[in-house]
């Protein structure tokens, strides 16, 4: 029993496996746009750069935090300052308390923090003289700035969206990135299906022949060579069965591995022409330029080197660091006296740096600033130029790709008349076997050809979309929530 149980899971698995999934290219393309490695990292990259802008948001949003120690014992001897300012050692032996809430809040015009904090602290002494101490700060407001000559907020306020634009645009790209990769490996297998098909075929014709050759030669109308010839080429046709079998099987799992496919049997139909549709030059720069992700990361990568130079002379120049404080205070030895009688406290501390003499290190850091800054703008001036011939040049092979695919399919059909007629004149012995062979290596090649030119016409068509996140066939941009949450 159990024997034809697994004999029955075997023929199922079998079968399940030998089912074959039919599937056009604009099919493959959607679920490699869900499914495929590619995807997943695309969509990673994404979300880390989701959360990134999420963090820079949250940055300058109020920050409440609490704080709490919870308690602290101590029982050694320590050295302390007494009022005559001197050392000695004291035995301690004592816990302490203490609970702080603070709300912080970025300043994004100055650069600086503000804050405010409250504090509660109890400490209580054992030992031959127990006693207990309050200490309350019922608010305090503070505010701290490192520098008046740079701003770090200003420049994360002016970098991070674009940085956060620059993600959204990046995975759209990415998405057209997976649609080129999706119809190279589609048409690598449908090209390997279509070999395959071929090399069944002509080893078919060349059985027929070589039994008509076979039949010829034993009544004498053809010589041992020809007849030789036509075994070659039966040869031939057996090897290149074999050969194209096994590039279906890497096709195949090449394709049903990047969709995520159950089955590596996959039947492809070959595509059909788009309906013709004109793109213009100068629409295409202008779409690229306002979808594309190079024009934000071109300001993007100035503004960070426009950073480095202000920081730079921010740093190298008159340092001052601003810090102030005001509040109220309390201390008592009962709890209840706390919250009354408040002292007052204030601190304000301004710390002046001023360079005096560096042996041309403040000079020489910021002279490297300045280079770098004029390196990315010539830089992002070569990238644009490239940006925008890469455009004009594939716009203008897109307008003529369709003439190309025309011609290819004209010769197939050329080739595939002129093989039958050919096989027929051979069938009734007016040519020769060569000029047969000739026929159908013309007609393979024009058949392949076709495939080629076919297969670069949908990837000019994707190219073209990844080049400037337009669709142009429905005249309309490509946008992220057509990928994410389609």
């Amino acid at each position: 029993m159990r024997r034809v149980l697994l004999f029955l899971f075997l023929i199922l698995t079998i079968s399940a496996h030998s089912q074959s999934r039919k599937i056009k290219l604009t099919e493959a393309i959607k679920l490699a746009q869900q499914n495929s490695p590619d995807y997943v990292r695309a969509l990673n990259t994404y979300q880390a750069e989701y959360w990134r802008y999420r963090n820079y948001i949250a940055d300058f949003l109020p920050q409440l935090s609490l704080r709490a120690t919870v308690p602290e014992y101590s029982n050694s001897i320590r050295r302390i300052i007494n009022d005559e300012g001197q050392d000695i050692f004291v035995e301690q032996n004592q816990s302490r308390i203490d609970a702080s809430l603070r709300i912080q809040q970025r300043v994004p015009y100055t650069g600086g923090d503000f804050s405010i904090n409250s504090q509660l602290e109890r400490v209580n002494r054992f030992g031959d003289q127990k006693s207990t101490n309050y200490a309350f700060v019922p608010f305090s407001i503070n505010y701290y700035q490192n520098s008046l000559f740079y701003n770090p907020y200003k420049w994360d306020r002016k970098i991070e969206p674009l940085r956060y634009e620059e993600s959204k645009r990046s995975i759209i790209e990415n998405m057209e990135e997976i649609s080129l990769t999706t119809c190279q490996r589609y048409f690598g297998l449908l090209r390997a299906q279509v070999s395959l098909e071929i090399a069944k075929k002509n080893l078919s014709n060349q059985d027929t022949l070589l039994q008509i050759a076979k039949g010829r030669f034993k009544i004498g109308k053809i010589a041992e060579n020809e007849l030789l010839q036509i075994e070659l080429s039966h040869l031939i046709s057996q090897n290149n069965v074999t050969t194209n079998t096994v590039l279906l099987k890497k096709t195949s799992q090449d394709l049903a591995r990047f969709l995520e496919l159950e089955t590596e049997s996959i039947e492809l139909e070959t595509p059909e022409k788009l309906e013709d549709f004109v793109v213009s030059v100068d629409k295409a720069l202008s779409e690229a330029e306002n979808n594309r992700k190079s024009v934000i990361e071109f300001r993007r990568r100035r503004l960070e080197a426009e950073q480095r130079l202000a920081q730079v002379k921010g740093s190298n120049r008159l340092e001052i660091d601003v810090r102030a404080n005001f509040g109220l205070n309390r201390r008592a030895e009962d709890y209840d006296d706390l919250f009354q009688d408040y002292d007052q406290q204030q601190n304000v501390s301004l710390t002046v740096g001023v360079p005096i003499f560096d042996w041309g290190v403040t000079k020489s850091r910021r002279k490297m600033a300045e280079a770098d800054l004029s390196l990315i703008e010539n830089d992002i001036e070569q990238d644009k130029q490239a940006f925008e011939q890469e455009i004009y040049l594939h716009t203008l092979n897109w307008s003529n790709q369709r003439n190309f695919l025309a011609t290819a399919e004209k010769a197939k059909e050329v080739a595939l008349k002129r093989y039958d007629i050919t096989k027929k004149r051979y069938v009734l012995g007016k040519i020769t076997i060569t000029d047969l062979n000739i026929a159908q290596q013309e007609m393979d090649k024009a058949i392949v050809d076709y495939l080629n030119s076919l297969e670069k016409f949908w990837m000019d068509y994707y190219t073209l979309r990844r080049l400037t996140l337009y669709d142009f066939r429905v005249d309309e941009k490509i946008s992220i929530a057509d990928i994410i949450f389609d």
